[in-house]
């Protein structure tokens, strides 16, 4: 039986002092700083991933874009509207909907949803804060991916250092 890994990131630290649309709201200095220790650690701890999924939110997608230049491989990357505001359910149909062959795949949101969907997954409560990440195993394909199915093997913040 195929295992697929499911990676839960959480935009990183957004800019509230402008007066744009939520979606466009940008990442702050702090989430400029943030988001590429994201991607040294998927690159040490999870160094293969198949495809990554992106709300549409500026922060999300610069979050993406700085933790993408930090993996030796870069996967194909969509821009999924369900993403943006997305609940546990509406992150539950994007996951249904990933390819078969898609066997790690990084989902790249916002809270509360992330925060839900790791809880209606797992079972465990955990509090993403910004550029929080959580790592799910999955027994299966995604498209039987169901409450309660996935272990919960990692979640935090990557720390500054990354690596051996």
């Amino acid at each position: 039986m195929p295992v697929s890994t499911l990676i839960l990131v959480r935009h990183a630290k957004s800019d509230w002092s402008g007066t744009e649309a939520d979606i466009d709201r940008p990442l702050n200095d702090r989430g400029r700083q943030q988001a590429p220790l994201v991607g040294k650690w998927l690159n040490h701890h999870l160094p293969v991933i198949d495809r990554a999924v992106v709300s549409p939110a500026v922060r999300a997608q610069t979050t993406w874009s700085l933790a993408a230049e930090e993996l030796a491989m870069h996967p194909p990357a969509v821009t999924d509207a369900r993403m943006y505001a997305a609940s546990s359910m509406q992150l539950l149909a994007v996951m249904r909907g990933l390819p078969s062959d898609a066997s790690t795949v990084v989902l790249i949101g916002h809270n509360p949803g992330i925060e839900d969907v790791v809880a209606l997954l797992t079972g465990h409560s955990v509090h993403m804060n910004t550029s929080a990440l959580a790592v799910i195993t999955f027994d299966g394909g995604w498209d039987t991916v169901s409450e309660d199915a996935g272990r919960l093997a990692f979640f935090g913040r990557p720390p500054r250092s990354v690596g051996p």
